[in-house]
């Protein structure tokens, strides 16, 4: 691991998995509490370092290290596939991503600007003239899913060093490869030691210091709502940067171009096995084009690809552990149960679960309710449309949003009813470009992620004025 510029083992170790076969295809120092100890000392040495940086050298390190991800995409993409969910075809489109990622904060740098202020606004201010301009606020502890294990990385890394900050990178134990990977291209590129670690560890053991230490200015945290409510008790009073994921709503009404949504929501309930953030859960059709909406999704359901991820005719890969196609197999078994209909799917062997598609769910169901983070999808069908974002908003989450329509009408209707972060019109709540504004409201999480916004985040106004009297 990388520990304030220098790469260090341990005797404890974490074995990296392949969840296809459960072939150990590496092993990971297991850090200690004294180890991130360490490390927030280090980036402390960091910070003063990094803040020091001028624009133009935060910009060449960022698109030095765009240009090795983009000549490594192969290697990388590998690796994405190997210890994470993706199949291969999806892993490279993760690390065309990634290259965007940190381009888009290498030109970010250079827009890092302030205003001036008129502060002879006010009676008795005159002779002031003044502005302010934003300024890093020290380090960032950054806590990373599995889902996505290169380019969330480069979404806490690039921006961090954009806006001059140190940062403490510490990513799932089931897919901390990647981040590694993504640490020595930064030192390639020239980024000065000290400024970035990537710890590898248990979560338990070692996240507690780096959430609630007071050299740490801020956390941010990208996984389940549970543990972020966690973070939230334990970080005291420091900064707060959550996405917490959804059970996203995409509505389809009567005049939809009905294969553009069927396309769009059986490649967005079904990416990386179901386990994306605003992966489709539910889809609410207009009652008139239900039979044929769900005639057409299903056929394409069944015609999904499920095997070897390296394989490159394969369109899904397994879950990230047998442990979780376990779950998502009870809360589908839970449904039935209590009266759903199964219209293809439902089958699991080992971490693979077949892609899923049910209607008739009852809304108490954990399915109706809760994120399923797996390849499952519930088909609802409307009347009214006001009625349906009643039920798309009446669950604690509010990440992103789909509509399929050609009614700017009842688009904006969804684009100002909805209870949610984004809303993606004729695309399903799958779209996300890495530039936008990303996050959500209610139990999907605080704050923005996306380029720009991350950088207002990761810094603070300073408001300079000089008295020009006398």
């Amino acid at each position: 691991m990388l520990l304030g510029g220098q790469w260090v083992s341990r005797k404890s170790v974490i074995e990296v998995k392949d969840p296809h076969n459960q072939d150990i295809i590496a092993t990971v120092p297991s850090a200690s509490k004294q180890d991130m100890l360490n490390a927030i000392e280090k980036a402390k040495e960091g910070f003063e370092i990094s803040k020091n940086l001028a624009v133009h050298e935060r910009m060449t390190i960022l698109n030095r290290a765009a240009n090795l991800v983009e000549k490594r995409q192969d290697k990388l993409a590998l690796l994405i596939a190997r210890e994470g969910s993706k199949v291969i075809r999806e892993a490279r489109k993760e690390v065309e991503r990634c290259v965007h990622t940190l381009r888009i904060s290498a030109e970010e740098a250079r827009r890092l600007q302030g205003e001036t202020i008129p502060f002879d606004q006010m009676p008795g201010a005159d002779h002031r003239v003044g502005h302010y301009y934003r300024f890093p606020i020290g380090i960032i502890g950054a806590i990373t899913p599995f889902n996505d294990p290169l380019n969330l990385v480069a979404h806490k890394i690039g921006p961090a060093i954009a806006s001059g900050n140190a940062i403490i990178v510490k990513p799932a134990s089931f897919t901390p490869l990647s981040a590694l990977a993504l640490a020595e291209i930064m030192l390639e590129a020239g980024l000065p030691p000290k400024i970035l670690t990537v710890i590898t560890g248990s979560g338990s053991t070692i996240c507690d210091e780096l959430i609630s230490h007071p050299d740490v200015r801020m956390i941010s945290f990208t996984g389940g709502l549970e543990t972020g409510t966690e973070i939230s008790h334990k970080a005291g009073l420091k900064k707060l940067s959550m996405e917490l994921g959804s059970n996203a709503p995409t509505l389809v009404m009567a005049d939809a171009d009905i294969d553009l949504a069927v396309g769009s929501t059986v490649s967005g309930a079904f990416w990386a096995a179901g386990q994306n953030c605003i992966g489709v859960q539910r889809i609410f059709v207009h009652e008139s084009i239900i039979n044929a909406f769900t005639l057409q999704f299903v056929a394409r359901t069944r015609s999904y690809r499920i095997g070897d991820k390296l394989d490159e005719k394969s369109d899904m890969g397994p879950l990230i552990t047998e442990q979780e196609s376990q779950r998502v197999e009870v809360w589908v078994n839970e449904a039935l149960e209590k009266g759903a209909t199964l219209l293809c799917g439902g089958r699991r062997k080992g971490a693979y679960f077949e892609p899923t598609v049910l209607t008739d769910v009852p809304h108490d169901c954990r399915l109706a309710q809760e994120e399923i983070f797996g390849p499952v999808v519930v088909l609802v069908p409307f009347h009214d449309i006001s009625a349906a974002i009643r039920q798309a908003n009446n669950v604690n989450y509010g990440l992103q949003a789909g509509i399929f329509t050609s009614n700017i009408e009842l688009a904006y209707k969804a684009i100002h009813q909805l209870d949610v972060g984004g809303v993606m019109i004729n695309d399903s709540s799958d779209f996300r470009i890495d530039a936008m504004p990303f996050g959500g409201v209610k139990g999907s999480g605080l704050g923005r992620e996306g380029v720009k916004s991350s950088i207002q985040e990761m810094t603070e106004p300073k408001v300079v004025c000089f008295n020009l009297q006398g």
